[in-house]
């Protein structure tokens, strides 16, 4: 029997609950793997309250993203062998499986061997937020000299987009609530911080810019405040949308928009890992990343298992800077 954890109704994070289950043997085509530590993401939080693109079954299984060792290979598994260390990436959908447990069982496609020297907490915390963040090179198209504007970049995707802006040579704005993050945000990486409570925020993308505007902006909150990014932006730019947080809908900043010639998209973490080429070559970008020190995953806090609730309220305390980690 494992600890796994499951909610039986939504809720707030106070629904999850552990489990004594049996998981079983795996099926073909899956993995059972030993879970040693699991990253957490905002999208588990709008899953478990419902808010999620695809609804929960319940009693749900919950989580997409963690690090461990392959305990058992079914049947037409190749290139996986009981003892790997893998991480676990999520390219399944969340319910049918999740790995929020001591074990679980996942799909073969949905790891990959753990990059060299990183520690089971860092492999848990790596390939969402870096392919994810790629969004500004595959899809915005930034390159040496652009400005690239990051909200809620004290998240683990905004802190990875502030380091491929970096490594690219581009001029990462980190945007964030409140000036308290400002300082961590610079030794992060952002070249300049934005405090949107405590300013004008497109005035000062202006100044910043010296009237040009940014270039890409990379955005996963949604809802009504894509209008005052749009009048952030240069001409031509890009603003890649890769998140609802905002819980409201999104409207076209038709003015904005038309007037500056912007593009508008969503972005999500599966374009790249769906195409086996796009997935392939930013395997291999993540991997060389990391190993040159370009790329580095942040881990804002650790808790165990059996403090999965108070880890989910502080993944949704905005408090954080880098992922939150649960270890197992």
């Amino acid at each position: 029997m494992s600890q796994i954890v499951r909610f039986h109704s939504l809720g707030g994070p106070e629904v999850l609950q552990l489990d004594e289950l049996d998981v079983g043997a795996p099926g073909s085509g899956e993995l059972r793997v030993r879970i040693e530590a699991i990253g957490l993401n905002r999208s588990e939080a709008m899953f478990r309250r419902g808010g999620y693109m695809q609804p929960p079954k319940l009693p749900s299984l919950i989580g997409y993203e963690a690090a461990g060792i392959v305990e058992a290979v079914g049947a037409d598994v190749q290139s996986i062998a009981e003892g790997d260390r893998v991480s676990i990436l999520p390219t399944f959908r969340m319910g049918e499986y999740g790995v929020y447990g001591e074990h679980a069982i996942v799909p073969a496609r949905s790891v990959l061997p753990v990059p060299a020297g990183l520690s089971s907490v860092e492999a848990a915390s790596v390939w969402m937020q870096y392919l994810t963040a790629f969004g500004i090179v595959e899809a915005g198209k930034a390159r040496i000299g652009d400005y690239v504007l990051i909200t809620a970049a004290s998240s683990s995707v905004g802190i990875a987009a502030l380091q491929i802006a970096n490594w690219i040579g581009a001029e990462p704005i980190a945007l964030t609530r409140h000036s308290t993050k400002a300082e961590a945000l610079k030794a992060l990486g952002a070249r300049h911080v934005i405090a949107s409570t405590e300013c004008d925020v497109p005035v000062e993308v202006m100044r910043i810019t010296g009237g040009k505007g940014a270039r890409v902006v990379f955005d996963p909150v949604g809802g009504p405040y894509v209008e005052t990014l749009a009048n952030c932006m240069s001409e031509s730019g890009v603003m890649l949308i890769y998140g609802s947080l905002s819980g409201q809908p999104t409207p076209y900043p038709h003015w904005p928009a038309a007037l500056k010639s912007l593009s508008l998209r969503g972005w999500v973490f599966s374009y790249i890992a769906s195409n086996p080429a796009r997935y392939e070559r930013y395997r291999e970008l993540v991997v060389r990343g990391l190993a040159s020190g370009h790329l580095k995953p942040v881990i804002a806090r650790t808790f165990p298992l059996h403090q999965i609730v108070d880890a989910h309220r502080y993944l949704e305390s905005n408090q954080q800077i880098g992922k939150v980690v649960v270890t197992v």
